[in-house]
């Protein structure tokens, strides 16, 4: 998706006019592992009005590879990917609440990341500073800063964006009022790390990749195609994808048609993950997806607090904890520990669906009402 940024010097005059990406200077930023930039910007769309007592916000955060993004408007028109979740009478309803979704520090929707220009013009590409979850979280709460919000009523995301709002809530306990952790555990297992880890060492490997300077060249396309294949092998279920697929090749292509050192054909399978490769090279950065990729290796809620107990015990906002029962991503279990960390009394609301992780984009609307009376939507 191409969007054209609209810069604000002003992002007062930008909170009541509705929906539409822009992009507000925070300043300088310090990252959590020494990187500095010293100037970043934070690209955002929002939905609704703030009120004048500045209390009505509700913040959403995307997904690894996603973007602010999350309903359609006036102004971008296109379907965003919760776009039966936010809107006007919709569960989370933009009559009532501003609603605002953030670009992450890193990505390459319009927040500075490798692609942006440092102050000579020049790409940051393999200057850029290495991003946590934390870093993220700092940036946006510069924004908030800026926009006058001093608490969220909710901050709510699904996969790597429940991390960041689970992180939210553990960092600026007094500025979150509810958060929904979607689709996400408390941190990023070993066997989650491995497969990240995966992903990201087929883009390094490359040949076009060039240590993440590649600006002036071809792009590491068919490194991001392999690391797009993994991850989104976990994005579905098993299931699925045999119900789906199963062994049917793709159209008339017979992968047993001509000899194994020759072989043109495709399972239907292989023509639907080239297609998710081939659809990712056109709108991200080989370089986003590293940066973004590693920031979600990084989650931990319990990093530096004494684990995940103990972190969670500093949190006081109301914690709305949501599970795919399929997902083989972020297994159901994450979330049941998680919830068993809040308290006793922590319900894990399971989502119904047999397509895995991305029944967090498809099928929240199962337990719409729930979030609504639970975080008092």
């Amino acid at each position: 998706m191409s969007l054209d940024l609209e810069s604000v010097t002003d992002p007062a005059t930008y909170v009541a006019a509705g929906s539409a990406l822009k992009t507000v200077a925070i300043g300088e930023l310090h990252f959590e592992t020494g990187g500095y930039l010293p100037q970043v910007e934070v690209a955002y769309e929002t939905w609704g009005k703030l009120n004048t007592e500045k209390t009505n916000a509700v913040l959403i955060q995307h997904a690894l590879t996603g973007d602010s993004h999350v309903a359609s408007s006036a102004q971008l028109p296109e379907p965003g990917w919760w776009e039966y979740l936010v809107g006007p009478g919709k569960p989370i309803d933009t009559d009532k609440w501003f609603v605002i979704a953030t670009n992450m520090i890193g990505g390459c929707y319009g927040s500075t990341g490798p692609s942006s220009l440092d102050e000579d013009q020049q790409p940051y590409g393999a200057r850029f500073p290495f991003v946590t979850i934390r870093d993220s979280v700092n940036a946006e709460a510069k924004l908030a800063n800026i926009l006058g919000i001093e608490r969220f009523h909710a901050v709510i995301g699904g996969s790597m964006g429940g991390g960041r709002a689970l992180e939210w809530a553990a960092m600026y306990p007094a500025r979150v009022a509810g958060v929904g952790v979607i689709a996400c555990g408390g941190y990023s297992t070993a066997e989650q790390i491995a497969f990240a880890q995966a992903q990201v060492e087929a883009i390094r490997l490359d040949p076009n990749f060039n240590n993440g300077d590649y600006y002036d060249g071809p792009a590491p396309v068919q490194g991001l195609g392999i690391a797009r294949r993994i991850a989104h092998i976990n994005y579905r279920s098993e299931s699925e994808l045999n119900a789906r697929f199963g062994r049917k090749f793709q159209n008339e292509e017979d992968p047993l048609s001509s000899p194994v050192s020759e072989r043109s054909g495709r399972y239907q399978i292989e023509s639907y993950l080239d297609y998710k490769a081939k659809d990712l090279a056109v709108r991200f950065d080989a370089n986003s997806y590293v940066a973004l990729t590693e920031a979600l290796m990084s989650h931990d809620v319990g990093r530096g607090r004494g684990g995940q107990a103990a972190a969670v015990s500093g949190i006081t906002a109301t914690p709305f904890i949501v599970a795919v029962n399929s997902d083989r991503l972020y297994f159901p279990e994450q979330s049941y520990q998680l919830a068993a960390d809040f308290g006793p009394h922590t319900p894990v609301h399971l989502i119904d669906s047999p397509i895995g992780h991305d029944g967090f984009l498809t099928d929240l609307h199962q337990v719409a009402d729930a979030m609504i009376d639970t975080l008092g939507l």
